[in-house]
């Protein structure tokens, strides 16, 4: 396995890729004012403006994509060690998407290669009281990723701007002022050397009746099933509605989101794969420079 980081994309490669994901990027907003996205949409966007079926980085062959998103998490790994050993930056990817959409599958299926060395996971559950007795953001700003560092957020500080409007717990007022919170929180982390990738993980209704299905039917994914998802799912149009209204209201030019199509699961990697590592190869990482007094030095 290599050991040396795979090149910067060319100015070409880095357009097609742009022109692929165009589609699947909201349109951004800056401060109070609304632009066009790179696909020409307006407006509050609807989910159904996104294809969860379609596979927009799929070579066609399956057994190709996959093959392919092995040689990306191959790739991740020697860049994050580069990344931890270059310390000038950090990284957050935020992992959000309904239940089943495949968060846990992504950091398996992405970053499960990538050495534990800089870099960490966390899975956000409700808030605990301690946690509620702080600002929502209180309890984001202490797992951040410190110099040199990954951090994968499965589920994030925007279940804050889903779960309570969507159960009628704050108004619409007020998650209107959590969105220009959110905002501001990551202004300040993009500021301050932190790169924010936000995907959105989105699956058919269908798909998510499926995958939940078998959860009940394998024995060895009893564990991941629990009743209250079934209830969940019955404010699957409020959710959708209430995701649209994020995306199209935290979608900023510091941290855009990148809706990804995840009824297919190889797809779904490889989407994700592709976007961690064009990120990482921009960042122009080095390594340090070495010691002066180890020159000519014989280890015996």
């Amino acid at each position: 396995m290599s050991t040396e980081p795979s090149a910067a994309p060319t100015k070409a490669a880095l357009k097609a890729l742009a022109k692929t994901l165009a589609p699947w990027q909201p349109p951004v907003v800056d401060g109070m004012r609304d632009k066009r996205g790179s696909a020409g949409r307006a407006g509050v966007p609807s989910m159904k403006d996104f294809n969860p079926s379609a596979t927009p980085f799929s070579s066609g062959d399956k057994a190709r994509d996959k093959a392919v998103v092995e040689e990306l998490a191959t790739d991740l790994d020697v860049l994050q060690n580069l990344f931890f050993a270059d310390k000038r930056h950090k990284l957050l990817v935020i992992l959000q998407g309904t239940d089943t959409s495949g968060k846990d599958g992504t950091l398996r299926g992405v970053f499960g290669r990538i050495s534990p060395l800089g870099v960490r996971t966390f899975g956000w559950k409700a808030p605990t009281e301690e946690e509620r007795a702080h600002d929502f953001l209180w309890r984001i700003h202490q797992k951040l990723p410190g110099a040199g560092e990954v951090m994968i957020f499965n589920r994030s500080h925007y279940e804050d701007v889903l779960v309570p409007p969507v159960n009628g717990w704050i108004s619409p007022a007020q998650t209107a002022r959590r969105y220009q919170h959110i905002n501001d929180f990551e202004r300040m982390l993009c500021d301050t050397g932190t790169v924010v990738l936000k995907f959105m993980l989105h699956i058919s209704f269908d798909e998510q009746r499926a995958r939940l299905q078998e959860r009940i039917d394998d024995p060895t994914k009893h564990w991941k099933f629990s009743a209250g998802d079934i209830e969940v799912r019955k404010q699957w149009k409020l959710y959708q509605r209430a995701y649209a209204s994020l995306l199209q209201a935290t979608s900023t030019p510091w941290a855009p989101w990148t809706v990804v199509p995840s009824d297919s699961k190889t797809h779904r990697n490889l989407m994700i794969a592709t976007v961690v590592r064009a990120t990482l190869q921009q960042l122009g990482l080095r390594y340090p420079p070495g010691d002066p007094a180890l020159a000519g030095v014989t280890v015996t």
